[in-house]
């Protein structure tokens, strides 16, 4: 642990840190806002952010900002902390004394609530004029997608209501961040990363906007999805935490719904929870334990709502967190012990039909009307027409695919990219110190499907399935042992096995092997599989019997030669092999 924070620390530049508290300045006056200048109309550019920071690092010890990595933009990413009682300085004395709520603002920054928010909750923590939490420090990112704040314009954001001025979803790259923790494309996720393992939050929250239905509500919320969070600690997310949170926004007019998935119809015949796969933030930070939720206000209420009920549910949130900290802190050790070597662990999701409930939903009455523009039927929400019903609300999921956790997983030390991001992502490793052959498990990928799009630079794969196959293999001196007895077993499960939605196989790590790379001429391999035959009687038996079967395989001549060349020695072992080996035993390395 020392030599990983020194390694951090080494990577982390101090801009500026307060040293003292300036009370001729400490009035709300003169630290107003961009956003509060202007009425609530505008939100401030990316230097405009960082500059307001820095001016309460300046004149406040509470306050402090720190340079991390660097992003696609050229800029480097911040991170602003205020600091509870008693916390030490992040960088200089380790990670602090007290456990952190991690804010991510502007991964789409267009959707810029979170930003304005967070400038007047630093500043009115600072200044003293919100209850001083007394158990937890604060971190927020200030703008996390530099490049798309930077590409400002007052156009691309078509379906909201405000601010006159805001940045591009996509990052310097194009890329949708909020889709690029897994993968990993770009420097961000790189950034973030550091951030997120510097300060190993208890809680994080994301601030987004919706987009979808209409309806009464300003506020609404994304919890990461409890069944899959898992255990005591899902639990407590989902009841605790979220109905606790609920309950304070309500006393201060504040209604909150859950996050209303439906998208061109109307959310009165019911909804299911999203479920937040490792992609987006918060499925990220779910492998670490982490408790999480988007904040998704709704685009079509005026900016200055939006950002006033950000900020009102940002200070709730503090407030519950800084009141729960030792039944997290329990929680998130007794997370780690369900997912041991030999426990079973859920690949896969489905939504538990079976399962749901009753919402009390405030909506807008829903119907039909030809388009004046196509002639075709469109869908409009009547606002004079206000709604409060009950609806249909399915938050349940049940695991559909399960894996038994190994002891260890091997890496070929040629997968630089893989290593890397394991690395980045705070994975304890191993180097094998002498080439050697051991007895372990490993996959042959027996199906799957390819997008036909793009998607974030991928094609993406689905539906994987794999044979598993317990055989000789033979660890390189250098190779990586990489053991699950470890915090981030479940981003090591989530990344390793082929069949997770969001592997780094179906994201296309390892499309090298999806590609045979030794064929055969037919009428070459004609005479040598005859000869084939003849010295393996086995084969030709079960050749028989497939042609028999199978009547497409019999009316394909080639199908029939690629079959017999695939029995051969002289088809490649590699064609199909998955290289992360599965080891189910415990390993001494290098023994004979």
């Amino acid at each position: 642990m020392a030599f990983r924070i020194a390694l951090l620390l080494s990577f982390m530049t101090l801009i500026t840190q307060g040293c003292h508290d300036n009370p001729s300045k400490n009035s709300k006056g003169h630290y107003l806002t961009h956003f509060e200048v202007s009425q609530g109309e505008q939100t401030p550019t990316y230097a405009q952010v960082i500059a307001y920071y820095h001016k309460l690092a300046e004149d406040f010890t509470t306050i402090s900002i720190y340079q991390m990595g660097q992003t696609d933009s050229g800029e480097p990413l911040h991170l602003v902390v205020y600091k509870g009682k008693g916390t030490k300085n992040i960088v200089n004395d380790s990670l602090g004394d007290l456990p952190f709520v991690l804010i991510n603002n502007g991964i789409h920054p267009g959707e810029s609530d979170g930003i304005d928010a967070s400038m007047m909750l630093m500043r009115d923590l600072a200044q003293g004029n919100l209850a001083t939490p007394n158990n937890i420090s604060i971190g927020v990112i200030p703008i996390y997608n530099i490049g798309g704040a930077l590409n400002r314009n007052s156009g691309t954001r078509t379906n909201q209501n405000g601010p006159k001025e805001y940045g591009f979803r996509g990052n310097a790259q194009n890329f949708d961040l909020n889709r690029d923790f897994i993968k990993s494309d770009t420097k961000n996720a790189i950034a973030f990363a550091e951030i997120f393992h510097t300060v190993k939050p208890f809680w994080f929250v994301d601030t987004h906007v919706s987009n979808g239905a209409d309806y009464q509500y300003t506020l609404t919320h994304l919890f990461t999805q409890h069944n899959k969070l898992g255990g005591p600690l899902g639990d407590y997310v989902h009841q605790s935490l979220m109905p606790d949170l609920e309950n304070m926004l309500a006393a201060q007019d504040w209604p909150i719904t859950p996050y209303v998935n439906v998208f061109n119809q109307s959310p009165e015949f019911g909804f299911n929870q999203f479920i937040d796969h490792p992609r987006y933030s918060t499925g990220y930070t779910t492998l670490f334990h982490t408790a999480g939720m988007m904040i998704e206000t709704h685009m079509l209420k005026p900016y200055k709502q939006r950002v006033m009920a950000t900020y009102a549910l940002l200070t709730d949130f503090i407030t519950l967190a800084d009141q729960h900290v030792d039944v997290v802190a329990q929680l998130r050790q007794e997370t780690t012990s369900r997912f041991r070597p030999g426990q079973r662990y859920a690949m896969d999701w489905t939504l538990d039909t079976t399962a749901h409930t009753t919402r009390s939903f405030l909506g807008f009455e829903a119907a039909k009307k030809p388009s004046a523009l196509t002639g075709f039927d469109r869908l409009f929400f009547d606002r004079n027409k206000p709604y409060n019903r009950e609806i249909a609300y399915q938050d349940t999921y049940r695991s559909k695919k399960e894996v038994v956790i190994p002891h260890s997983y091997i890496i070929p030390k040629t997968y630089d990219k893989v290593i890397t991001l394991l690395k980045a992502n705070d994975i304890q490793m191993t180097q094998w110190p002498k080439s050697q052959t051991i007895d372990a498990e490993v996959y042959y990928i027996d199906d799957y499907k390819t997008s036909k799009n793009p998607f974030e630079g991928h094609y993406l794969h689905s539906g994987t399935k794999v044979r598993s196959q317990n055989q000789s293999n033979t660890i390189q001196q250098g190779d990586w042992v990489v053991p699950t007895d470890q915090w981030g077993v479940r981003y090591l499960l989530e990344v390793l096995e082929p069949e997770a939605i969001d592997s780094f196989f179906n994201w296309n790590f390892f499309d090298t092997i999806l590609q045979q790379k030794e064929g055969f001429s037919p009428y070459v391999w004609e005479d040598l599989a005859l000869e084939f035959l003849e010295n393996h009687p086995e084969i030709r038996q079960a050749f028989t019997d497939k042609k028999a079967q199978d009547q497409s395989f019999a009316d394909n001549w080639y199908a029939q030669l690629d079959w017999l060349h695939k029995q051969s020695i002289h088809y490649e072992s590699a064609h199909l092999r998955y290289p992360i080996v599965r080891v189910m035993s415990q390993i001494s390395l290098g023994e004979e």
